[in-house]
């Protein structure tokens, strides 16, 4: 999917919504965990109640990697099936990964070709020659780790070195990068501060981010700190839509915290409009 594509299915929608899959067994209804692929059936159901009121799924791949052929069977489902019957939803393989060259052009090979995801999470330390061979691919998108919502992010990604912050040397290195144009990054919502300046960085590049609800971050504040022209945000949302309920009503459910998330998207669309 290219970025246009993207935003023409922000417009469309009203929204700017990614959901994460970050299916877990012990969360889903119990009953769920009869089904022959208890993981499939619950993804399934979210999608289906959800795709409407989103542009893009989030599988966080550790929650699948967790439960081995099981998991991955699983995974692979669920993004033929979105792929299959929904192909306007922009894919994310959250997988954080990063390696020497080779390593990482099989990386990209198994998420962008044999899964065909549209994009993928990257932790961006080693540096370019871990980054560029995932750019590389026609149309597919690299999202770069910046500054994330965890605490821990205080331990290295805001220490000064040279007396500038170290994500904002990641973003500046980063736009050097050959095929830099599909580059997205994740920004956590619990650092909206920070918005203003990794936009004078990277002033029209698409920001992944994670962190509104469940982690306490704001969506106005995102927005009015963090929105470009072409909108230029994904904001992410995964326990507080899809394990909204665990009775038999959870898709429901599930739709009705999406909705809640659109129609404030929508608002904010608005105002930039």
């Amino acid at each position: 999917m290219t970025t246009q594509e993207l935003v023409a299915q922000i417009h469309k929608k009203q929204s700017f919504l990614c959901i994460g899959l970050d299916t877990d067994l012990e969360k889903i209804p119990s009953y769920l965990l009869e089904d022959e692929d208890p993981i499939f059936a619950f993804n399934k159901a979210i999608i289906d109640a959800t795709h409407e009121l989103c542009v893009a799924y989030k599988p966080n791949i550790a929650f699948y990697e967790a439960y081995g052929v099981q998991g991955w069977s699983a995974l692979r489902k669920t993004i033929a099936y979105l792929n299959e019957n929904y192909p306007d939803i922009f894919t994310i393989a959250d997988a954080k990964r990063g390696d020497i060259g080779n390593t990482s052009t099989r990386y990209a090979k198994a998420f962008f070709e044999d899964l065909n995801f549209d994009s993928i999470t990257i932790a961006p330390y080693m540096g370019r020659d871990s980054v560029e061979p995932f750019l590389a691919f026609k149309d597919k998108h690299t999202i770069l780790l910046a500054l994330t919502s965890n605490q821990g992010a205080f331990d290295l990604q805001t220490k000064k070195i040279d007396g500038k912050e170290l994500y904002k040397e990641v973003l500046l290195v980063s736009t050097t990068y050959e095929g830099a144009e599909n580059l997205m990054y994740v920004v956590g919502a619990t650092k909206a501060e920070y918005l203003t300046e990794i936009r004078e960085i990277v002033p029209n590049s698409f920001l992944l981010v994670p962190g509104v609800g469940a982690q306490g971050g704001s969506l106005k504040e995102v927005c009015k700190y963090g929105m470009s022209e072409n909108v230029g945000l994904l904001i992410n949302s995964s326990r507080g839509i899809i394990y909204a309920s665990d009775q038999e009503n959870f898709a429901e459910a599930a739709r009705a915290k999406a909705e809640e998330l659109q129609q404030a998207m929508k608002m904010e669309l608005e105002r930039l409009n």
